[in-house]
């Protein structure tokens, strides 16, 4: 499933990984931990009026035509004012801007009234979040964003070539084969009809994969309580370890497609925010697209049992 070479480089051991159905690389330097660049969460504060706030938000968010918005428990869907996509929403999740914990019924009706917002759209639907000004929230009130492009975005092309590929000389499923593979092995977390692992060639730090046993956004509904149940256990993971600001993107194929494709949703911890806007992406992230990551992937596992107990 993917390339290991690990180098010495003074005292320090490195790994380039690569995954072959998708050609993504990165590099892994546990040895980088000892920086120590992150610093101890502190709540954000509310320094502004938040556009999201109940206060405001219906003055300051547009409606879809008709003049309505999706209201689903605390949460309000509406369509974004700064699209980059054909087809842009967001979700408010919860009424309070800022929340300790988010409980399953704040989350669960947040994505069903994301994917109400994207039911329809032709292309390619992903469902995503970024948690905190570190991962690049604009707005601290916590919100999804959901894209439906008629081109997919880059990541999920490379993986739709490259299942489709695996498909035709294997004449199986990549994912299936992926989460077969995985199971038994030290980057399993969780799960049985939803696989979640340590992503073994991340793409940012301490990545986690949810794989699920669909393709298409129409056929999410039955596991959509059994995922959310699982986002919010990596999130607790995340907060375990000190760190509370990720990225999350779940990613659907076209309805009726049949090219091997499973249904995956990534997510990454990132650093939290803090005065000297220190960033773990830098020139090898951005421009050299092979992230340096410090968590080796095989680790996850007894840090995720761990933050259980």
């Amino acid at each position: 499933m993917f390339r290991i070479t690990r180098v010495r480089s003074g005292d320090s051991s490195i790994e380039y990984r690569e995954e072959h159905v998708s050609g993504l690389r990165c590099r892994i330097a546990p040895g980088r931990l000892n920086r120590r660049l992150d610093v101890v969460y502190s709540p954000p504060e509310q320094t502004s009026p938040c556009p999201f706030c109940t206060s405001r938000v219906e003055e300051t968010t547009p409606c879809f035509p008709g003049g309505t918005r999706i209201v689903r428990g605390e949460s309000l869907t509406f369509p974004n004012l700064f699209p980059y996509a054909k087809w842009h929403t967001v979700t408010v999740i919860t009424r309070a801007h800022h929340v300790d914990a988010f409980t399953p019924g704040q989350i669960g009706d947040a994505f069903e009234g994301m994917i109400e917002s994207l039911a329809g759209q032709p292309g390619f639907p992903s469902i995503n979040w970024n948690y905190l000004s570190s991962a690049g929230a604009s707005i601290v009130h916590p919100h999804l964003q959901g894209l439906a492009d008629p081109v997919p975005p880059a990541l999920l092309e490379r993986y739709l070539r490259g299942s489709a590929s695996y498909l035709r000389r294997h004449g199986r499923s990549y994912w299936d084969d992926l989460v077969k593979e995985e199971r038994s092995g030290p980057r399993f977390l969780f799960g049985d009809e939803i696989c979640w692992l340590a992503q073994a060639v991340p793409l940012g730090e301490r990545e986690v994969r949810a794989i699920l046993p669909i393709s298409s956004m129409p056929d999410f509904e039955p596991y959509l309580a059994t995922f959310v149940e699982g986002l919010l256990s990596v999130l607790s993971m995340y907060r375990s370890l000190g760190t509370h600001a990720f990225n999350m993107s779940l990613f659907f194929d076209r309805p009726g497609s049949r090219r091997g494709f499973s249904a995956f949703c990534s997510l990454i911890s990132r650093m939290n925010p803090n005065v000297s806007s220190t960033s773990d992406s830098a020139f090898m992230e951005r421009l050299h697209q092979e992230p340096v990551i410090l968590t080796l992937p095989e680790e996850l596992a007894s840090y995720f049992t761990e933050s259980r107990t």
